[in-house]
């Protein structure tokens, strides 16, 4: 597999590595690295995370691709929102090995990521941190993690809230160190102070860069981004609808949306954010929703301030399709984002923030049969990631009982691969496992 055209310049992508999915009737939903680049973590629809760790000689087999099998699985007991791979993650070190989830109607809980062979099908959690919901006592569901480094504490979203847990303080009886209400108190609201959100926390993301604050943006189902600090105990630094602009009301300049060529209004459209995304600098944040045809970039310096957009994205699904970000070249400038589609095309943008308006992708390639569920990018720069695979109605035709609600079934292509970029933006060619 190739980007396009290889003779004009740009790079290529090139598999080395890929694992089908090891269940038939399941498929990947997402996958990241490990904060030391050796392995890789993917959830699945099966309610399972499954940890692969790359072969040393990944980009120096003399027979590519190679192909993958987990080293370690996971089962959890209900379905998974959000994994958090342990930000001090060491591939020599066993006792980093550690994943954080957040499961439905249960406790957050803390996995090895490889536990024992010989264990039970479903091994007890290393440690558990419940989140409940006080008048009812019901646990609350959480729909976006974070475990920024150090790795001391962690932040978990779920409806109408931001929790911050001591990672040290763990069972029955543990409370979050902090809760961060995204929308105003009715106190608040009566004195005229109402700033807020409502509506089911769906991503979060923390700034990093130098000289910047340390910003954790949260992003909601219901459209809304915010800015929190927490060096001021979670105080709500900015809040901003993004409802307006992803409908093209921002003006001419920042309507158009680009297909083959041509342009149309009525914006880039979504349906809840689903990621937010910071640069590598910490200047812009990246707006991810489901149903778009294109992902918001904004210059956070000046609040809620649109900078453009990058179009044609092709992810009008209600699947999560993640995105990734690296630094742009020296020659360049700005930064890139890498993005799968829900056709199987993988996307790049370049030089994403030097400029305002609509940004066209700069290069792209078939990557998959299905929709790319995630995208993610190794730090050397020179290898990324990528997992398919997504539900689909079958034709009347394929319906044998001629019953009313047509069932679903897996999109027969579910597969995990990895990819050496060469070319133009790509880094060195340095390998993941020796990064």
């Amino acid at each position: 597999m190739a980007s396009p055209d290889p003779a004009q310049g740009q790079p290529t992508a090139s598999l080395v590595a890929s694992a089908n999915h090891p269940d038939d009737d399941g498929f990947f939903k997402s996958a990241q690295w490990s904060a030391d680049g050796t392995t890789i973590f993917t959830s699945s629809s099966t309610n399972k995370i499954n940890s692969y760790i790359l072969p040393e000689d990944l980009l120096s087999s003399p027979s590519p691709p190679l192909s993958l099998s987990p080293q370690g699985t996971i089962h959890l007991p209900e379905p998974t929102h959000a994994i958090a791979p342990a930000p001090y993650f060491s591939l020599q070190n066993p006792y980093t090995h550690l994943i954080l989830t957040g499961a439905t109607d249960h406790p957050l809980q803390l996995h090895h990521a490889f536990p024992s062979s010989s264990s039970p099908t479903r091994e007890p959690p290393l440690a558990t941190y419940p989140l409940i919901h006080a008048p009812t006592e019901a646990y609350q569901t959480p729909t976006a993690l974070l475990w920024p480094l150090p790795g001391t504490h962690f932040l978990a979203g779920t409806r109408n809230l931001i929790a911050y847990f001591d990672a040290s303080r763990s069972g029955r009886d543990s409370e979050p160190v902090l809760r961060i209400p995204t929308i105003p108190s009715a106190r608040t609201n009566l004195k005229g102070g109402g700033v807020g959100m409502r509506g089911t926390v769906s991503a979060l993301s923390v700034q990093q860069g130098e000289g910047v604050a340390g910003l954790i943006a949260a992003g909601t189902w219901t459209r809304w981004v915010g800015l929190y600090d927490l060096l001021r105990a979670g105080e709500c630094a900015a809040n901003w609808s993004v409802k307006g602009a992803a409908a093209g009301d921002g003006g001419e300049d920042m309507n158009p949306d680009v297909i083959g060529g041509g342009r149309r209004r009525g914006g880039v459209g979504g349906q809840g954010i689903l990621q937010t995304i910071w640069s590598p600098c910490g200047r812009y944040l990246v707006v991810n929703e489901r149903r778009s045809t294109g992902m918001l970039v904004y210059d956070v310096r000046v609040t809620g301030r649109l900078l453009g957009w990058l179009a044609d994205r092709d992810g009008d699904t209600q699947q999560r399709l993640s995105c990734d970000v690296y630094p742009g070249s020296e020659g360049r400038g700005g930064f890139e984002v890498w993005a799968g589609t829900r056709e199987g095309t993988v996307k790049v943008w370049e030089g994403v923030g030097r400029k305002e308006g609509y940004l066209e992708r700069e290069w792209e390639w078939k990557g998959h049969g299905s929709a790319v569920g995630s995208a993610a990018m190794h730090s050397c720069g020179s290898v990324v990631a990528t997992c398919s695979g997504a539900w689909r109605l079958l034709d009347e035709e394929e319906v044998e009982d001629g019953g009313g609600v047509r069932p679903m079934t897996k999109i027969e292509e579910s597969e995990l691969k990895i990819w050496s970029i060469k070319g133009a933006s790509a880094g060195d060619d340095e390998d993941p496992a020796e990064a």
